[in-house]
C-alpha cells in the first residue's frame, strides 16, 4: 500500500505516534525540554534532506533510533543562532 501525503503538515501529523515515542524516551533520559518539532526538524534537515521516495517505516525508524545528543545538539545550535542584544538605548 502506498502513501501518499498532499503537505508536510500532513506527514508530519501522521508521524506523531513515533515523534511521542520518542518524546518519551528524551523526557526519561533529561531531555524533556526538547518538543516533537526538534526531533523533526533535525531529520528533516540531515537525515531526509536529500533522500527521496523515503517509506513511512523508514522515517518512523529514523525517528525512533536518532541519537539522544544529536537532537539535543541540533536544538542548542539553532537557540545559538538567535542573537541576544541588550539594547542600551530608548
Amino acid at each position: 500500500m502506498d502513501l501518499e501525503f498532499n503537505s508536510l503538515e500532513e506527514l508530519y501529523n501522521r508521524l506523531r505516534p513515533a515523534l511521542n515515542t520518542k518524546m518519551s524516551d528524551l523526557r526519561a533520559n533529561g531531555y524533556g525540554y526538547l518538543k516533537p518539532e526538534d526531533i523533526w526538524n533535525y531529520l528533516k534537515e540531515t537525515k531526509w534532506h536529500n533522500s527521496h521516495d523515503l517509506m513511512l517505516s523508514d522515517m518512523v525508524s529514523d525517528i525512533l533510533n536518532v541519537d539522544n545528543v544529536l537532537v539535543d545538539d541540533y536544538f542548542k545550535e539553532k537557540i545559538s543562532e538567535k542573537s541576544r542584544k541588550i539594547y542600551f538605548d530608548i
